[in-house]
């Protein structure tokens, strides 16, 4: 017979006193066979594409158009790499890239976590309203801003320059982050704050105690910050018209493109290049990111 446990009012079956499952848990044993299938399915459907990138990068430029979906080449050719790193320009596109991209997610962290400590813990007046036009700001399309971007940048005489690229970069589309600052900093008791205010601590000093509590919502704005800034291709562009050398892998991608063909196992190897630091960030972020996201959103 099945054995029944009573825990906070609730009700739970284990197993008979034979060995056999309850039907609650049978049921459950079924549904789990029937999704996982179904999950690797739309995994394997939703990574296949990346995979054939990879393994395309390594075919030679007949091999790709005849090997159709398969992902083992027939002979493995690295004169792809050589050809997008070298020839293509990629080494001063993936320098231009980590620049662009770890000093606008710096900028944007600092200032997002600022905002969001000030937000949370300060009463000021147009605290509300404040708080209302930076949500509002969400649904702002980020390409809008790139006309007054560019007026701005032009005007303090930094156009065709990586600082003007990186101020362009980190100068929008942070609200996001500042509403998760606001969410942790909420949730955090007041009795520290209060604490560090009796051991002298000011605005800053406090502010650097109790940041290195948030490192999953730091690990998030990381991670969408800097995947963001990776993958821009309008910024980069525009802004570098006059200096093609300082734009970055995303906008390098046009190299591969001539004017009657286009070298697709060459643009295969370049997007390997430069996918795979991405996806190392986010392996290497991943234990707070999932924390960061439920736990930001208290408060």
């Amino acid at each position: 017979m099945a054995t029944i446990t009573r825990t906070n009012g609730t009700e739970t079956t284990g197993t008979k006193t034979d060995g056999t499952q309850t039907p609650r848990r049978s049921q459950a044993v079924r549904a789990n066979l029937i999704a996982l299938p179904i999950l690797l399915v739309v995994g394997l459907v939703w990574v296949y594409p990346f995979l054939w990138t990879i393994s395309a990068a390594f075919k030679t430029q007949a091999g790709m158009f005849t090997s159709g979906a398969s992902l083992v080449p027939d002979q493995l050719n690295f004169d792809n790499f050589v050809r997008a790193w070298v020839n293509a320009g990629f080494s001063g596109y993936f320098f231009n890239t980590v620049l662009y991209s770890v000093a606008s997610t710096l900028i944007e962290l600092i200032k997002a976590a600022l905002c969001g400590y000030v937000l949370a813990r300060y009463e000021f007046p147009g605290r509300t309203l404040l708080y209302r036009m930076i949500v509002g700001t969400l649904f702002i399309p980020v390409a809008s801003i790139i006309v007054p971007q560019f007026v701005l940048i032009e005007n303090l005489g930094l156009l065709n320059t990586r600082a003007g690229v990186i101020l362009a970069m980190s100068g929008g589309a942070g609200a996001l982050y500042v509403l998760l600052f606001v969410g942790f900093f909420s949730s955090v008791p007041t009795d520290l704050f209060e604490a560090a205010k009796l051991d002298g601590a000011g605005f800053l000093k406090t502010f650097r105690l109790i940041l290195p509590l948030a490192k999953p919502v730091i690990a998030v704005v990381v991670i969408f910050q800097f995947i963001s800034s990776w993958n821009e291709f309008n910024i980069p562009l525009v802004f570098t018209l006059g200096q093609p050398d300082l734009q970055n892998l995303a906008v390098g991608m046009l190299s591969f493109q001539g004017e009657h063909a286009t070298d697709w196992t060459g643009f295969a190897a370049g997007m390997t290049i430069s996918f795979l630091p991405m996806l190392m960030i986010f392996l290497f972020f991943q234990n707070y990111f999932t924390r960061g996201l439920a736990g930001a959103t208290k408060g």
